[in-house]
């Protein structure tokens, strides 16, 4: 993962795709590693775009703060749940170029909910589990990612593992409090909508109770402003008390009063049946991305 001046220059080593995805965060082409044919994700930054820069060994100039994050985490062996960026790129005219691993049978899990409406509370505790280790992984090491949300998970449909995706928003962990946010706004907590500030741990819980809700309920719990600053989540569904629970918790008003990852894992919903091994991932929903 060196830039394009210690390389083959991209062309030669990649083909590029159609587009896959665009947004504040730059756009994301398929593509694919000629050397072996493996399918890659290629995600394109503007530098304009970038609100966060970084420096690297052995590199001059700054980098984006997304690709820093990145490398670390590829450094210290990675995680089956958080994506892996095989190779990076600067460009003269578009930026920066990042080559990120992609299961060849892959949707983000808004359209995963889209297609298959409201998740059973096995898969969706499937799903989560996954997702928060993942995040334990990422905070043991020092990354924050901020802006946890459906569409930056990726389910591959063939096995139900699930990747986190999109570090553009992210951060170096600290534990003073953050006074910037480029996340989503109807995933961030009340202390962001009420005085600009936030803590990485509390912040990164309150999205995941969000995300939970919306796996078992098919929607975000709240829409605008008010609502996230009353903090009371009505299920729409029906859901399981310990699920409810566990929501309820995340989405405590008060930083102080949501748990841990830690205490997330160990919560007696966390304990339920997940779906069964023998249940056919192949029959789901699956589309390339």
């Amino acid at each position: 993962m060196t830039s394009q001046d210690k390389m083959e220059p991209f062309s030669s080593r990649f083909r590029c795709g159609s587009l896959l995805g665009s947004g504040g965060f730059g756009s994301v082409f398929s593509g694919q590693r000629l050397s072996d044919g493996l399918q890659v994700a290629i995600k394109q930054i503007s530098s304009d775009g970038v609100h966060q820069w970084a420096g690297l060994p052995g590199e001059v100039g700054a980098v984006p703060m997304e690709i820093a994050l990145l490398q670390r985490l590829s450094e210290v062996g990675g995680h089956p749940g958080v994506v892996r960026m095989l190779e990076w790129f600067e460009t003269s005219g578009r930026g920066f170029l990042l080559m990120m691993e992609r299961p060849p049978q892959c949707q983000d899990l808004f359209d995963f909910i889209t297609e298959r409406g409201v998740l059973p509370e096995g898969l969706a505790l499937r799903f989560f589990r996954q997702i928060v280790e993942a995040l334990q992984f990422m905070h043991n090491y020092g990354v924050v990612h901020r802006d946890i949300k459906d569409e930056n998970i990726v389910v591959d449909t063939k096995t139900l593992k699930v990747i986190i995706v999109d570090f553009g928003s992210g951060g170096a962990l600290k534990e003073t409090p953050y006074t910037e946010f480029q996340g989503t706004r109807v995933y961030s907590p009340p202390e962001w909508i009420l005085s600009h500030s936030y803590h990485a741990v509390p912040l990164t819980v309150w999205s995941l109770g969000v995300l939970l809700f919306d796996m078992v309920c098919g929607d975000v719990p709240f829409e605008c402003d008010e609502d996230i600053v009353q903090a009371k989540p009505v299920f729409t569904r029906r859901v399981s008390k310990e699920c409810q629970c566990l929501i309820r918790w995340c989405l405590s008003y008060r930083p102080e009063d949501r748990p841990t990852l830690e205490q997330i894992l160990s919560h007696p919903w966390m304990g339920g049946g997940e779906m069964n091994d023998d249940e056919e991932p192949s029959s789901l929903p699956s589309q390339s991305l």
